[in-house]
């Protein structure tokens, strides 16, 4: 999708599935018209982007995609440069691994230069587990906060916990994070004997999958349940009571 070069393009913030699902059943149409007609992307992994436009656009050329690869190893100079198409009259569609863009995602540095260059931002429509999460537990849609990650360490992690749980008491605030999918089995136990009994305590896996699983109860509940989360995309959520 080109404009004319008196014109700058636009930077699209292309949300994609949460897993292995076809893309149309939890994505709209208006994600397929876009991609039909961008070809500059910024990406955090080429191979598992170009096969997310090929799902959605079997039809699209694939040598004529540009792609640029914006993850940790990026340097910070480099960023700018992956907007100049825009300046020159084309838009540019940033995708994430999973999820939209810019939430809890290296793609929010690129909207934040795109808007120092008066770039129209526009973010489409598309799942974040975040949000799916929050819809689902039952706890306060008015008023939550999301971490990200928790501290590795142990002893900082309890007091990180602990803390949440006294933000979310005194406010009347749901508190989400995550965690890298190969420790959610420990960040549950580890929430399950830190937090206090009557704290509730969501937890949201493979969110739109087949396998998906979401469940709200206090503390003293989760102590006798059992669920395999090792591995499964998730997101936690605390309310204190």
């Amino acid at each position: 999708m080109s404009t004319t070069n008196s014109n700058k393009g636009k930077l699209y913030l292309i949300p994609t599935t949460l897993g292995d699902v076809e893309p149309l059943e939890v994505l709209p149409l208006s994600i397929k018209r876009v991609i039909e007609n961008v070809d500059f992307y910024i990406v955090e992994n080429e191979k598992t982007a170009r096969r997310f436009i090929k799902r959605i656009s079997p039809k699209k050329s694939q040598p004529s995609l540009k792609i640029q690869v914006l993850n940790k190893y990026t340097k910070p100079e480099e960023i700018p440069t992956f907007i100049t198409p825009c300046l020159n009259g084309y838009d540019v569609g940033i995708i994430s691994e999973a999820g939209c863009p810019g939430v809890a995602d290296p793609g929010a540095d690129v909207a934040a230069i795109a808007h120092e260059k008066n770039i129209q931002v526009v973010p489409l429509v598309g799942p974040s587990s975040i949000l799916l999460a929050l819809m689902a537990s039952g706890m306060n849609g008015q008023s939550f906060a999301f971490t990200g990650y928790l501290p590795i360490e142990k002893s900082e992690k309890k007091r990180t916990i602990k803390k949440l749980e006294k933000t979310s008491k005194d406010l009347n605030q749901s508190q989400i994070f995550m965690e890298t999918p190969y420790r959610n089995d420990k960040l549950l136990a580890d929430l399950i004997a830190t937090l206090a009994p009557n704290t509730l305590l969501c937890v949201a896996s493979d969110i739109t999958l087949g396998t998906e699983y979401i469940k709200t109860q206090s503390v003293a509940q989760w102590k006798g349940s059992s669920v395999e989360l090792h591995k499964k995309p998730t997101i936690f959520i605390i309310h204190a009571k």
